[in-house]
C-alpha cells in the first residue's frame, strides 16, 4: 500500500513536470523535495526556503545542508510574517495571512526561474486540522502532491528513513508564531522570547518541546516521558526562563500536543 501511494505521488510530479518546494526542512517538506528531485532530476526542482522572525536561525540552517544531502537547488528569500497586514493581530485565520504571504513571494520566483508549479508539504493529517492556509493554497493554485496522494505523517517518515533522509524521526516543528496565544499581539521580542525557551530546553536532551505562551505564562509541553527532566531541572528552567521574560513557568500535564493553541477555537 505504501510502495502504492509514492508510486501515485510520482505520477503526480511527473504531471507537474517542473516543481518549485516551499522548503522549510521539516519532515513533509524534505520527504517531498527528496521524492520530487528522485522523480524529475535536479534540474527541475528548486528548493526555496523563507528567511523569516517566525523560524529560529537553526532551522534555516538546517534546511541549507538538507538541501545540499538531497543535491538540489536551493534559493533563501527574506520575508516578514510581522508586516503583513492582519498577522500580528493572531486572529484564528493568521496562518492564511502567512501562506498567502509566502506563495505570494514564490509565485514570482516560479516564473522568473521557467518552472510550472510550485508545491508545498500539507500532508492528508492536516484535513483533520485547523489549517487556514490551506485555504490561501487553493486560491493561488499551489498544490500539495503528498495530500494528494493520501499520505501520512507516518508513513512520510517511514519512506524518508527509506530513502535516508536525517529528518525521518524529527521532531514536528511549526512557526514560533503557533506558540503565542490567540488574540495576543505577535512581536518580534515574544517570537525571541520563545525561540530562546525552547532552544534552552532541548539543551537539556528534551527533543520534542513547545513553549506556549500566554501573555507572562510559560506553559511547557513535552513529552511524558521528559516530564521527569522538567521536573528535576526545574529551578534552572524557572530561572532561564524568568531571564527570557515569563514571569510564570508551568508544566502542561497533558504533554505535548500538536496545534493545542487551536482547542480554543473549537
Amino acid at each position: 500500500m505504501l510502495t502504492d501511494k509514492y508510486n501515485k505521488l510520482q505520477s503526480i510530479l511527473r504531471e507537474m513536470e517542473t516543481v518549485v518546494v516551499a522548503f522549510s526542512g521539516g519532515v513533509d517538506s524534505t520527504f517531498l523535495l527528496k521524492a520530487a528531485v528522485e522523480t524529475l532530476g535536479t534540474e527541475r526542482v528548486l528548493a526555496v526556503t523563507a528567511d523569516s522572525e517566525t523560524y529560529p536561525s537553526s532551522e534555516l540552517e538546517e534546511a541549507r545542508v538538507l538541501a545540499e544531502k538531497i543535491g538540489v537547488r536551493h534559493q533563501v528569500i527574506e520575508t516578514s510574517e510581522l508586516a503583513i497586514p492582519g498577522y500580528a493581530e493572531n486572529n484564528r485565520n493568521r496562518c492564511y495571512f502567512c501562506k498567502s504571504s509566502l506563495f505570494d513571494h514564490l509565485l514570482p520566483v516560479m516564473e522568473e526561474k521557467g518552472f510550472r508549479n510550485v508545491v508545498y508539504g500539507v500532508i492528508a493529517d492536516d484535513m483533520n486540522e485547523h489549517r487556514p492556509g490551506m485555504q490561501a493554497a487553493k486560491e493561488k493554485g499551489i498544490r500539495g502532491p503528498l495530500l494528494e496522494a493520501n499520505l501520512f505523517k507516518q508513513e512520510i517518515r517511514e519512506l524518508s528513513q527509506q530513502f535516508d533522509l536525517p529528518t525521518w524521526d524529527k521532531p514536528s516543528f511549526a512557526c514560533l508564531s503557533s506558540r503565542i496565544a490567540y488574540g495576543e499581539y505577535i512581536t518580534k521580542e515574544k517570537l525571541t522570547k520563545v525561540e530562546k525557551a525552547e532552544s534552552f530546553l532541548k539543551s537539556l536532551q528534551i527533543r520534542q518541546v513547545r513553549v506556549r505562551t500566554h501573555d507572562e505564562i510559560a506553559r511547557i509541553e513535552v513529552e511524558p516521558n521528559d516530564m521527569k527532566t522538567v521536573l528535576e531541572n526545574h529551578d534552572l528552567i524557572v530561572r532561564k526562563l524568568q531571564e527570557y521574560g515569563y514571569k510564570y513557568i508551568t508544566l502542561d500535564l497533558l504533554g505535548y500536543q500538536s496545534g493545542s493553541m487551536n482547542k480554543v477555537l473549537t
